[in-house]
C-alpha cells in the first residue's frame, strides 16, 4: 500500500449505514466500495482486490482470508472480534483493529431504560391502560401491580469497562447502590472492590451484563446461577446472547424465581419464532430489543468516523515502515 491510497470494501455496510450518516471520510481514505453480505454468503470476486476490509457481522474465518490475497488490514465495525479468526490473521500477517467506546451513551441510556421500565413494571401498566383494565376500574390510580423505588436497590454489573462504569455513575444518580462483579476465571487488582459471582447474585436486586462474549462468559449465567439470584430479583443482558441460557431464563421467569428479563441480544439473531422466551405467559415479564442498544445514528457516526481514523493510522504507518 505504500504511495498509494488503498482499496476499502465494508463487506455489510448496510448493518451500519442507514442512509444516515457521512462515510465521507472512509472514503478519504483510498477507494471505497460498500457492499451487504450477510454471514454465510460468499465473497464474490470483486474482494479479490481488497487491501483493507470493514466487516461487522461478516465473519472472517479461514476460508475467507484465503480468498483475500491482497489483505492486509481488517477493520471490525464493533468492539467484539469474535467473528474474526484472530489466529489465522497473526499467521497471515494481516492486522486487525476494532472500535471501543463508540456506543457507551447509547447502551447506557437503554440499560437505564430497560432498569426503569422493570423496576416500575411498564409492560404491565401499559397494558392495563390499553386492554381496558384501568376503563372497567372503580379507582382514579389502577394499583394491580405494585412496584417499588430504584432507589436504595442494589445493581449488580457484570462487566466494568466504559459501559460498566456509565451504568454504575447513572444508577448512583437515581440513588441505586452499585456493586460489581467479578466473571469466573478473571484476575483482578487487589484494589477493586469485586463480589464473587454467587454472592453478585444472591445481594442483587437488578444484574445487568456488559461482558464479551469470551469461554470464560459463554454460558456464564446458566441455571445454576439464577438459582443463586435474589428470589424476584431481575436481569438484563446488554451483552451477547450466549452469555445467558436464555430457557433457564425463561423456565425461572415463569417459576416466579425472577421478576422479570430485559435484553438487547439473543443467542441466534435472527430469532426462532419458537424461541423460549417468546412464550406468551411471560409477555409482562420480559422485555426485548431488537439488538439496537449500539445503533443511534450518533453511535454509528461515530463508529464510521473512528474506523476511518484507524485506517489512516494504519496506513502512515505502512509508509513510515515501508521498505524501499
Amino acid at each position: 500500500m505504500p504511495g498509494k491510497k488503498p482499496n476499502i470494501l465494508f463487506l455489510d455496510a448496510a448493518t451500519v449505514d442507514l442512509g444516515d450518516i457521512a462515510v465521507k471520510n472512509l472514503k478519504k481514505q483510498g477507494a471505497y466500495a460498500a457492499l451487504d453480505l450477510e454471514p454465510g454468503d460468499p465473497l464474490p470476486p470483486a474482494a479479490l482486490g481488497a487491501e483493507i476490509v470493514v466487516s461487522n457481522k461478516y465473519p472472517l474465518r479461514e476460508a475467507q482470508l484465503g480468498f483475500l490475497p491482497k489483505l492486509k488490514l481488517i477493520c471490525v465495525a464493533a468492539t467484539g472480534t469474535n467473528n474474526v479468526d484472530l489466529e489465522a490473521a497473526r499467521r497471515r500477517g494481516i492486522a486487525v483493529c476494532n472500535v471501543a467506546g463508540y456506543s457507551t451513551p447509547t447502551v447506557v441510556e437503554q440499560t437505564v431504560m430497560f432498569l426503569l421500565a422493570l423496576g416500575h413494571r411498564l409492560l404491565e401498566h401499559d397494558g392495563a391502560v390499553k386492554l381496558g383494565a384501568w376503563s372497567r376500574g372503580p379507582h382514579f390510580a389502577f394499583l394491580d401491580f405494585p412496584f417499588g423505588d430504584l432507589a436504595e436497590k442494589r445493581l449488580g454489573i457484570l462487566g466494568y469497562g466504559h459501559i460498566g462504569r456509565g451504568v454504575a455513575r447513572v444508577a448512583k444518580a437515581l440513588g441505586m447502590e452499585v456493586a460489581v462483579g467479578k466473571i469466573p476465571g478473571g484476575k483482578y487488582p487487589a484494589r477493586e472492590k469485586r463480589l464473587e459471582l454467587r454472592r453478585l447474585l444472591q445481594s442483587s436486586d437488578f444484574i445487568t451484563l456488559h461482558c464479551p462474549l469470551s469461554p470464560r462468559t459463554e454460558g456464564m449465567i446458566d441455571a445454576k446461577a439464577l438459582a443463586w439470584m435474589k428470589p424476584g430479583a431481575y436481569l438484563l443482558n446488554l451483552a451477547r446472547g450466549p452469555i445467558v441460557d436464555e430457557a433457564a431464563v425463561a423456565r425461572a421467569v415463569l417459576a416466579g424465581k425472577l421478576a422479570g428479563y430485559a435484553s438487547d441480544v439473543l443467542s441466534q439473531e435472527p430469532p426462532p419464532p419458537d424461541h423460549p422466551l417468546f412464550d406468551p405467559r411471560l409477555r409482562d415479564k420480559v422485555l426485548f430489543s431488537p439488538h439496537i442498544a449500539w445503533a443511534s445514528r450518533e453511535s454509528r457516526q461515530r463508529l464510521v468516523d473512528e474506523i476511518a481514523a484507524n485506517i489512516a493510522a494504519f496506513c502512515r504507518g505502512a509508509r513510515r515502515n515501508r521498505v524501499v
